[in-house]
C-alpha cells in the first residue's frame, strides 16, 4: 500500500445519500480476482445507459471532474454489503479521499486497509465542500482540509492515521512484530511425543 500524506485536487460532488456498495460496483463486475481494474465499473449503472453510453447528467461523466482525487458525498456512504471491491473501484478510478457526513462501518474499515482516507464532516461543511470549484488540499499529517478561503480541521484515529502515513496494510502491520512472533514461536515449540 502506498503511503498517504496530502492530496491536492478539485472536488467531485456526489450529492446522494445512502450510496451502497452495489451502486459503487454492481455485482456482475465482481469476477476480477485482483484489486485493480475495478475503476471502469465504478457507479456503472449511474454512469452508463443500457447500451453502455455515458449518461451526460452524471457527475463522473463531466470532463471537469476527470482527474479528481477527492469525492465529497452524502450521508451513510458505503452502506450495504461488506464487499471490499467498492473501495478498490474508488481507488482504481483515482479517488484517494472520500468526505461524507457518515460512512458504513465495514466500508470505513476497508478504506483504511486499502489506503483511502475517509473523512467524516458535518453536513454543513460537506455541502460547502461540494460547492468548491477550485482545488483543495487534504493534509493528513496536520489533519486539515485547505480551501481557498479556510482551513478545516478533521479528526482521525491516531493509529489509522499512522497506517495511512506509513502505507501499512494488514500484512505490513504484522511484519512490524516479526521478531516478537519468531521469539514466541521458538518458545512455543513442543517436542513431539512418539
Amino acid at each position: 500500500m502506498e503511503s498517504f500524506n496530502s492530496v491536492t485536487s478539485i472536488v467531485t460532488p456526489l450529492d446522494k445519500v445512502n450510496v451502497d456498495t452495489d451502486q459503487l460496483v454492481p455485482k456482475q463486475f465482481l469476477k476480477l480476482v485482483q484489486k485493480s481494474g475495478f475503476g471502469k465499473y465504478l457507479f456503472f449503472n449511474w454512469r452508463y445507459d443500457e447500451n453502455e453510453n455515458k449518461k451526460p447528467d452524471f457527475v463522473l461523466n463531466d470532463v471537469k471532474y476527470e482527474n479528481s482525487k477527492i469525492l465529497v458525498a452524502g450521508d451513510n456512504f458505503g452502506c450495504g454489503s461488506s464487499r471490499e471491491h467498492a473501495v478498490w473501484a474508488l481507488l482504481d478510478y483515482g479517488f484517494s479521499v472520500i468526505v461524507a457526513p457518515s460512512f458504513a462501518d465495514i466500508f470505513l474499515s476497508n478504506c483504511f486497509k486499502n489506503g483511502v482516507l475517509p473523512i467524516t464532516m458535518d453536513e454543513k461543511t460537506v455541502e460547502k465542500l461540494q460547492q468548491e470549484t477550485g482545488a483543495i488540499e487534504v493534509d493528513l499529517e496536520n489533519q486539515l482540509i485547505k480551501t481557498s478561503s479556510e482551513k478545516i480541521p478533521f479528526k482521525i484515529d491516531s493509529y489509522k492515521k499512522k497506517i495511512l502515513l506509513e502505507g501499512l496494510d494488514d500484512i505490513d502491520q504484522t511484519y512490524q512484530y516479526e521478531e516478537k512472533i519468531s521469539a514466541f514461536e521458538k518458545k512455543s515449540i513442543v517436542p513431539s511425543v512418539l
